[in-house]
C-alpha cells in the first residue's frame, strides 16, 4: 500500500505528466533499448517508429498517476495491456529493467524539476502498479498453459492452406506441428506470430485476431499486406507472410488472448461494424453466432473501399441467406464502376450517423467496433450522435491502445 504522502506526490506530478508524458517515454524506450537491445525480439518495431507506443505508455502512465489513490478504477486497462504482455512473452524480470528506465527519462526530461522526493515516489508507485501486473500476468500464463490444448510461451505451428480472400487480405490456416489439441478461445480473440525474416537482426511478433469461430482443429488469421503511406513503410510482416510463407511453412504462435470477446450472456441484438481487415474479429464472432443457431437479431455493418479489397463478402452474403435475423451492410469509400453494376455496396461514402439510423432498427444492442483507429473514431462519434449508449460500445485496437473519445487522455 501506499502511503497518503506518496499519493499526494504522484498526484501533483499529474500536470506535469500531461505535458511531457510523451517526450518522458520517447526518452526511456531510446534508453532502454541501448541499453538492452535483445527486448527489441519483443516490441513492435513499426509502433515505435509510428510513436504509438510512445503514446500509449505515455497515457498509462498519467493515468496511474491520475488514478493513483484508486487503482482499481484502470483495472479494465491494466488487464488489457496485460493480455497482451502474457501473448508477447513479457516476464516479471522485464519490470525492474522497466522501471530503471522509466525512473531515468523522467529524471532526464524534467531535469531540476524532478525532485528527490518526486523520484521517490514514483519509485514506490511503480513498484506497486508493476507487482499488479506481474500478479495478473502470472495467472494468464498458469490458465494459458492448464486449459485443454493450452501450452506457455510459443508453440510451433504450420501452414495448412493459405487463401486470398481479397486483394489485401489473405488466410492462413494454422495446425499444431506436434498433432496435438489446441486450445479454444472466444470469438474476438488474437493469437501472437513470432518469425524472424531473412535479413532482421530480431524476431517479429505480431498480434493477429482470430478470424474463424473457435473448435475448429485450426486457428486461422486473415492477414492485410500493409502497403506504404507517406512515411510509413510497407508492413515488415505483412508483407513476409504474404510473399514468403506459404503452405507447409512453420511459424510460433503464443496462446489465445485478450479481452475484446462476444458477450455470450447478453441476448440483446447485436450489431458488428467494422473497417478494413477490422472485420476479422467480426467474422470470428458473426461466425460463432452462427454456428450456435443463435436467434438474436445481428447487424453486420463493413466498411471497405471497394469490392477488390473487400474480404468475405460472399462469406457473409451466403450466411445473411441461410439467416433470416442476420442482416449486412456494405459501405465503399472508392467503389469501382463493377461495384455499382452488381450492387455490391448499400453505401457510397463515409458512414454517417442518418445511414446507420436506417440500417439499425434497435438502438438498444451491444456494438463491437474494429477497425483503423480515425475509422472508428469516426464510426464511435455517429453511433453516439444516434443515441448509442457508451456502455454498449465495445471495441479493439490494433496496436497500442488509443483514445476515441475527445478528450486526448481519455482512457
Amino acid at each position: 500500500m501506499l502511503s497518503q504522502h506518496t499519493i499526494q506526490v504522484i498526484k501533483s506530478t499529474v500536470p506535469v505528466l500531461e505535458i511531457h508524458g510523451e517526450a518522458i517515454t520517447r526518452h526511456f524506450y531510446e534508453t532502454m533499448f541501448n541499453a538492452h537491445p535483445e527486448l527489441l525480439n519483443i516490441f513492435n518495431h513499426a509502433n515505435q517508429k509510428q510513436g504509438r507506443q510512445q503514446a500509449a505508455l505515455a497515457n498509462m502512465v498519467y493515468t496511474a498517476a491520475l488514478h493513483i489513490d484508486n487503482l482499481s478504477s484502470i483495472l479494465p486497462a491494466v488487464k488489457q495491456v496485460a493480455h497482451k504482455h502474457r501473448s508477447l512473452g513479457i516476464v516479471p524480470e522485464q519490470y525492474a529493467i522497466v522501471g530503471t528506465y522509466l525512473l531515468q527519462a523522467i529524471q532526464d526530461v524534467l531535469g531540476d524539476a524532478a525532485t528527490d522526493e518526486i523520484i521517490t515516489a514514483w519509485r514506490e508507485a511503480y513498484s506497486v502498479i508493476a507487482d499488479v501486473f506481474i500478479g495478473l500476468e502470472q495467472d494468464m500464463y498458469i490458465e494459458a498453459g492448464n486449459q485443454s490444448g493450452g501450452w506457455e510461451g510459443f508453440r510451433t505451428f504450420k501452414v495448412a492452406k493459405k487463401v486470398q480472400e481479397s486483394k489485401v487480405i489473405t488466410s492462413f490456416y494454422l495446425v499444431p506441428e506436434d498433432g496435438l489439441p489446441i486450445a479454444s478461445y472466444e470469438p474476438g480473440q488474437y493469437i501472437s506470430i513470432r518469425l524472424q525474416p531473412e535479413g532482421q537482426t530480431y524476431t517479429q511478433i505480431r498480434q493477429y485476431s482470430l478470424s474463424d469461430a473457435p473448435g475448429k482443429p485450426y486457428y486461422r488469421i486473415s492477414v492485410k499486406r500493409e502497403h506504404a503511406v507517406m512515411e510509413r513503410p510497407d508492413g515488415v510482416i505483412s508483407t513476409y507472410l504474404h510473399d514468403h510463407i506459404a503452405e507447409g511453412s512453420l511459424v510460433e504462435l503464443s496462446a489465445p488472448a485478450g479481452d475484446f470477446t462476444l458477450k455470450m450472456e447478453d441476448d440483446r441484438p447485436v450489431v458488428l461494424l467494422s473497417g478494413g481487415v477490422g472485420l476479422t474479429p467480426m467474422i470470428s464472432m458473426l461466425n460463432t453466432l452462427a454456428d450456435l443457431d443463435d436467434n438474436r437479431s445481428i447487424t453486420f455493418i463493413h466498411a471497405s473501399s471497394n469490392g477488390q479489397s473487400h474480404a468475405f463478402r460472399d462469406h457473409v452474403n451466403l450466411l445473411a441467406e441461410r439467416n433470416h435475423n442476420l442482416k449486412a451492410y456494405y459501405c465503399y469509400t472508392r467503389p469501382a464502376a463493377s461495384d455499382r453494376e452488381n450492387d455490391y455496396f448499400h453505401k457510397d461514402g463515409y458512414l454517417d450517423a442518418a445511414w446507420l439510423r436506417q440500417v439499425i432498427d434497435e438502438l438498444d444492442a451491444t456494438y463491437y467496433l474494429c477497425g483503423p483507429v480515425s475509422f472508428m473514431r469516426a464510426a464511435y462519434a455517429e453511433l453516439e450522435d444516434i443515441g448509442v449508449a457508451a456502455d454498449n460500445i465495445h471495441y479493439e485496437f490494433f496496436g497500442p491502445k488509443a483514445s476515441l473519445s475527445p478528450s486526448p487522455k481519455s482512457v
